[in-house]
């Protein structure tokens, strides 16, 4: 068990920015995506899409909304009691810190990978404008705003993690 100290306060702007990024990963990627990964070719070439669904398409969109609930997750962990000592209900770890470096590590990694994507799918996009594409180039007015909140929100409640969990490294 983990000796009792006071943390410093979460301040309100790294919870909105947590709060955000966690809404971006579930709310706003996992609707559209989830109806791609059902089959539904919504914003997207009938023909084409039914081409891409049947290489795997599906499975691996399932995959990506499985993973956005691991990134708002990680989101929520930043600003949340939880993101600093295990909760009672984690086999092994219960009660023990969260590794600080592991946790601030992984978040400013997937936000640099976030907003990394979001240049090159902007760039992609306006390369491919007007081409045969499988998806409406127009999608990139829904998912480029998403993916910004979605990668600053997460690097901003990261930097706001590591600032607050490394005062007093003492225990960890």
């Amino acid at each position: 068990m983990v000796s009792e100290r006071i943390e410093a306060p979460v301040p309100r702007w790294a919870v909105r920015a947590a709060y955000a990024s966690a809404l971006s990963a579930t709310i706003g990627f996992i609707p559209l995506h989830a109806v791609w990964a059902l089959g539904v070719p919504l914003w997207a070439d009938a023909d084409k899409f039914r081409d891409w669904y049947a290489q795997g398409g599906g499975p691996y969109l399932f995959v990506l909304c499985a993973m956005a609930v691991l990134a708002g997750t990680l989101a929520l962990s930043l600003v949340r009691p939880w993101g600093l000592v295990f909760p009672r209900w984690v086999p092994l770890v219960s009660g023990r810190r969260v590794p600080r470096r592991t946790l601030s590590t992984t978040a400013f990694a997937v936000s640099v990978f976030l907003l990394g994507y979001t240049a090159w799918a902007a760039w992609r996009t306006a390369a491919d404008f007007g081409e045969d594409g499988i998806f409406s180039p127009w999608i990139v007015v829904y998912g480029i705003p998403q993916f910004l909140v979605w990668g600053i929100g997460l690097f901003l409640a990261a930097w706001s993690y590591r600032a607050r969990s490394s005062r007093g490294r003492g225990v960890s």
